[in-house]
């Protein structure tokens, strides 16, 4: 039996795929694995017993990845799972940035009480005329999961799209439309495109990309759309760039206090992936990796260990995480012995994992390998 923490609400579909050999549980102290989806994690006590934390989502900035690397956790995200229902509120956003939508609703509710309120509408809704998005130029900063269905969207809207991803993978850029051009160049992007839009993570070759000096390499105008991280952007030199006239609309899917009531801004409260089905996706996503890991030893999505998987042979698997250093892999077939039926070893920068089949392991070589230098966990299935 498996004890699994829930961190927060999580979808009942995902729970019920786990199987009776899982106890899923609000409190427990010493959980095998953890679900979690925005609860914080940094000061969080992780027990000895923890082998994987799986995040209903595709940020993992709630949680400590060095901590867990250090004790042999491994965390899994969802990539993918809530991309529809992102670009769904990316092309509500398209449309907002454009119509002035929000800001005329907002003033429809304080003609309730004008006995001429239709000939008020008349006389006044020029204030929110705003352009087509058809024939206009979008810039899709990150061309992944969602970046991609985001791109092809617009096209179909009949957008000019243009794309930027310096990591496009292979699956991404089959699914991307033949009609998307991809750029080298940000730079490129930003002076060709009328709507920009952010579709990457916050790191630290990302944080902050969006300044003063990055908004001055776009067209006047602008419309800059934020449905990834707040960090991405400078909020000092947004609201500058509406105040100047430089860009015409930011639409954040982050209602930091400094944006609120800024003429220009329009703030959602973090609805990308709030539907019924994005939140069932990623719980089962999550669910499936955690109990593959579990069960079997192997990773999908991992965002601190190596991807690795292959199908069980022979009579026991030995999963042991390790440092990626020299003669390693020697070490612990001399420690396991037997017949090797199966093996696969991958890296992942300072760390390694290792998956090894067996038949007629040695006795005591789990106990073994964790007294090699440099093994920082193992498990036998």
């Amino acid at each position: 039996m498996y004890n699994i923490l829930k961190l927060n609400k999580i979808a009942p579909v995902a729970i019920d795929r786990l199987g009776e050999n899982y106890n899923c549980v609000d409190e427990c102290a010493a959980p095998d694995g953890i679900l979690v989806r925005s609860a914080s994690m940094h000061d969080m006590e992780l027990p000895e017993s923890l082998l994987a934390i799986a995040r209903a989502g595709a940020g993992v900035n709630n949680i400590p990845l060095d901590k867990c690397a250090e004790k042999g956790i491994c965390v899994f995200n969802t990539p993918g799972a809530n991309a529809n229902a992102v670009m769904e509120l990316v092309i509500a956003g398209l449309l907002l940035s454009s119509r002035k939508i929000s800001e005329g609703i907002a003033w429809c509710k304080t003609l309730k009480d004008d006995p001429n309120n239709l000939k008020t509408v008349e006389k006044g809704k020029s204030k929110f005329v705003g352009p087509e998005i058809k024939g206009k130029t979008l810039g899709v900063v990150g061309l992944g999961a969602i970046g991609v269905l985001v791109a092809n969207a617009a096209r179909a809207l009949h957008m000019q799209v243009i794309g930027y991803d310096p990591y496009l993978s292979v699956n991404a850029a089959l699914n991307l439309s033949r009609h998307v051009v991809t750029v080298n160049n940000l730079d490129e992007l930003y002076a060709k495109a009328d709507y920009v839009t952010l579709h990457l993570p916050l790191n630290d070759g990302t944080r902050g990309m969006v300044s003063a000096e990055t908004i001055a390499k776009m067209k006047d105008g602008v419309r800059l759309l934020n449905f990834s991280r707040d960090g991405l952007v400078k909020s000092a030199d947004i609201i500058a760039a509406l105040e100047s006239g430089k860009m015409a609309a930011y639409v954040t899917d982050f209602a930091t206090n400094d944006l609120l009531d800024v003429d220009g801004v329009v703030a959602i409260p973090h609805l990308g992936a709030s539907t019924p089905e994005s939140e069932d996706n990623c719980a089962v996503m999550a669910s499936d990796e955690i109990k593959e890991y579990l069960e079997n030893g192997n990773i999908k999505n991992s965002v601190n260990f190596p991807n690795i998987s292959m199908p069980r042979t022979g009579e026991t698997r030995f999963c042991v995480f390790h440092q990626n250093a020299p003669k390693m892999i020697s070490q612990l077939l001399e420690k396991i012995g037997g017949n090797v039926e199966n093996m696969e070893n991958k890296s992942r920068g300072d760390y390694a994992y290792t998956l090894i089949d067996v038949t007629g392991a040695n006795a005591g070589a789990a106990e073994a390998i964790k007294a090699i230098d440099g093994v920082i966990r193992v498990r036998e299935l």
